[in-house]
């Protein structure tokens, strides 16, 4: 499902933003909250943060922080593929980590499946995130070709 809606940028034109609701769509976690899965505005893409949630049960995936970072990047790979995008789209990446002792063990993840060159990374510390997850990711992906491949 879809839904559109028409913007006027400043010396723009008329753009419009589409947000994506991609539930159904296979490997995709169904949404935990009331936002889009993804939101299209021209030729980029903003890809709401992915928990590491299995797709099929919705329950938090078994394991350690790297196990968790796996599932949130299959869980992203999942929404970017309907979209005909990949992760080496990704312009912007923001990861949220619940303890920052993670950090290498999520950066150990994160570089098998992030090529060079890799895109901007932001890297935030937070008290608490969504079902218990101890990583989050979400992305701004540069649509090649409009999304088509």
């Amino acid at each position: 499902m879809t839904t559109n809606a028409t913007t006027t940028a400043p010396d723009a034109g008329i753009t419009t933003r589409t947000a994506l609701d991609l539930t159904g769509h296979p490997d995709v976690p169904a949404r935990v909250g009331p936002f889009s899965h993804a939101v299209r505005w021209g030729d980029l893409l903003f890809v709401t943060g992915q928990m590491p949630t299995l797709p099929d049960t919705g329950e938090v995936v078994a394991g350690g922080v790297a196990e968790q970072t796996e599932q949130v990047l299959r869980n992203l790979t999942a929404v970017l593929a309907p979209c005909g995008a990949g992760l080496d789209d990704a312009l912007m990446v923001r990861v949220y980590l619940e303890d920052f002792d993670d950090f290498d063990a999520v950066n150990t993840v994160y570089r098998r499946w992030f090529a060079e060159p890799r895109p901007a990374r932001t890297c935030v510390g937070v008290r608490g995130l969504a079902v218990g997850a101890r990583v989050e990711i979400d992305l701004i992906v540069g649509l090649v070709d409009g999304g088509e491949r």
